[in-house]
């Protein structure tokens, strides 16, 4: 997900926490706690300033992002509570354990994906069934925050129903996509699904031989192919690797790619982010 709905998590992490026999300063340490837990993952992006070798693609949401290291941030944060409040209270372990599982578990479900099970597999993965700016996930957050004042109960029930209602989202968006994943299955070597800005819509990109077409579908809809692009998969692709190590990384990283090796490059994209003619995941060489 993105930076903006992480904050949001953290927020309503925070909301659902009850607080009323708190102090203004235990409030305060709370909400960070919260906001922090929600961001720390990513603190992976500075592993750009020393890579040297391409890697950062496989950096980025990779062992910051593993289920194993939730414990480790969240025991953490908990140790800058003690020391910071002079006192235990494990509410500020199980808010940062809760916030960077959500987290680490909600990158699983956008076309992204994490290295949830690093150090132990290096695999990907990734569900593609939810955008990663997923208004929807706004919309249900902005509802809880202006009911407050209509809500007659205590506050931090309000944000639970708000997150049963994540859930529910969330939920529904999964079991559609995985169906339409499945439907697809049997027709092509390889599918893979990225999830529309729009409730229930999906790209399905589907690649069989040396062709890979995506389509815009929904289970309510027929499908519309988008486009249909020629992979050149007998190209050979070691000075590719040589000359630009990002595009190595690329290669693993993706479910799969589409080649390029025309007379001006030679370079590969992953069809998953592929919008009006290019992908912006995309690394080639140019030819001389």
């Amino acid at each position: 997900m993105d930076t903006i709905t992480h904050t949001l998590f953290g927020m309503t992490i925070y909301g659902a926490v009850d607080k009323r026999e708190d102090d203004k300063k235990t409030k305060i340490a709370l909400f960070a706690s919260s906001i922090i837990a929600s961001q720390i993952p990513d603190s992976d992006v500075i592993s750009q300033l020393w890579d040297t070798e391409g890697m950062y693609q496989m950096w980025h949401r990779g062992i910051t992002h593993s289920l194993f290291m939730v414990p480790v941030w969240a025991i953490l944060l908990f140790l800058l509570s003690i020391i910071i409040l002079k006192k235990r209270d494990w509410r500020f372990l199980w808010v940062p354990l809760i916030a960077v599982f959500i987290h680490n578990t909600s990158d699983l479900f956008n076309a992204w994906g994490t290295g949830y099970l690093e150090p132990f597999s290096s695999m990907r993965i990734t569900f593609g069934t939810i955008s990663i700016v997923d208004f929807m996930i706004w919309f249900i957050i902005a509802v809880g925050f202006f009911a407050r004042r209509l809500w007659k109960k205590e506050r931090h029930l309000l944000y639970r129903v708000v997150w049963l209602l994540i859930l529910f989202h969330v939920t529904i968006q999964t079991f559609q996509g995985y169906l339409l994943y499945k439907s697809y299955e049997d027709k092509y070597d390889q599918v893979a699904l990225s999830a529309s800005f729009i409730p229930w819509h999906y790209s399905v990109i589907g690649k069989i031989d040396n062709t890979v077409m995506i389509f815009d579908d929904s289970l309510f809809t027929k499908p519309t192919l988008q486009y249909s692009l020629e992979s050149a998969e007998d190209a050979d692709l070691e000075a590719l690797f040589a000359e630009v190590p990002e595009a190595k990384t690329l290669y693993e990283w993706s479910p799969f790619v589409v080649i390029v090796d025309d007379d001006e490059r030679l370079g590969i994209y992953d069809p998953r982010f592929y919008r009006d003619g290019q992908s912006f995941l995309f690394e080639f060489l140019e030819k001389e």
